[in-house]
């Protein structure tokens, strides 16, 4: 099994940028789809972003499409999040996820293996 660490979480003023890495080990991340998930406290977990086992095929929440980008790099063995344009709203621990599917998926129900979260917050 696949074991994923997210990290690059931090404080950020409205309107800046981050960048999520997570990092797998234990089996190669080619054979897996990612995920990003957030939950902000009080509120359920949410679909961020997924992408393929083939870096083509992505797909994103309505709420942070054009302003976040899932991207893969096998051979680093590693998923990211850039987060362009960051909102309050935005404000949530972020966890990465791994799905032993060809296609990026929405449903949290469809990831096997999770990480532990890394906390990003948003401030006005």
């Amino acid at each position: 099994q696949v074991q994923l660490v997210e990290s690059g979480g931090g404080l950020v003023q409205a309107g800046g940028s981050l960048r999520l890495s997570c990092a797998a080990s234990g089996r190669t991340l080619s054979s897996y789809s990612m995920g990003w998930f957030r939950q902000a406290p009080g509120k359920e977990r949410e679909f961020v972003a997924t992408i393929g086992r083939i870096s083509g095929s992505t797909d994103y929440a309505d709420s942070v499409k054009g302003r976040f980008t899932i991207s893969r790099d096998n051979a680093k063995n590693t998923a990211y999040l850039q987060m362009n344009s960051l909102k309050p709203e935005d404000t949530a621990v972020y966890y990465c996820a791994a799905a032993s599917r060809w296609y990026g998926l929405r449903d949290d129900n469809d990831y096997a293996y999770w990480g532990q979260g890394t906390q990003v917050t948003v401030s006005s």
